[in-house]
């Protein structure tokens, strides 16, 4: 495939929605539809972007016996869907200020352990280049609601037996679904 163009079509708050325009290797030329949070694409280059637009928590209680998953509705699916705590980062912010800010906001827990820091992913490679980051750690404290109220959240503990069972039934997003399942077996 060969990059031809890009151009936008409509943006929004918080994506931009983009035309990207490329050559088959039959040279027929077609379109590919995307989504992205950088407001200002017009290369390929800037469509490859470096820069993580958010951040994922991956945390256990201080056992490390249980694992948060957040239950979450989600309008786009118009539905409750299991997923790790995450959001966008802001700027000036760094991962790890983002990964605390967001536990602390979502589930009024605080991240006091890192573990480890896994880099970047794409969160929804068919139709975004959103770039994640994700981090690793202990958090501790109690449950609260969360600070916003655009977010109806539900945070909870799971133990390895919980999820399997879960992992059953439930709706999850990808990456935490396949997260869960490892985590569940190991």
């Amino acid at each position: 495939m060969q990059f031809k163009g890009i151009s936008k079509k409509e943006a929004g708050k918080f994506i931009t929605r983009y035309d990207i325009v490329y050559e088959t290797v039959d040279k027929k030329e077609k379109i590919y539809e995307i989504i992205s949070r950088n407001k200002a694409l017009d290369t390929l280059e800037a469509l490859n972007g470096k820069k993580p637009d958010s951040v994922v928590i991956i945390v256990t209680d201080e056992s490390g016996e249980r694992l948060l998953i957040n239950k979450e509705f989600r309008m786009a699916v118009g539905d409750w869907v299991y997923n790790f705590p995450a959001g966008l980062i802001d700027e000036g912010e760094e991962p790890l200020e983002s990964a605390k800010r967001e536990l602390w906001e979502e589930t009024g827990l605080e991240l006091y352990e890192i573990d480890d820091f896994i880099g970047p992913s794409y969160s929804a490679v068919g139709f975004s280049n959103e770039i994640n980051v994700c981090v690793v750690g202990k958090a501790k404290g109690a449950f609260r609601a969360s600070t916003s109220t655009v977010e109806e959240i539900e945070p909870k503990w799971f133990t390895k037996e919980e999820l399997r069972e879960l992992l059953k039934t439930a709706r999850f997003a990808a990456r935490t679904q396949a997260y869960c399942y490892l985590w569940s077996k190991s």
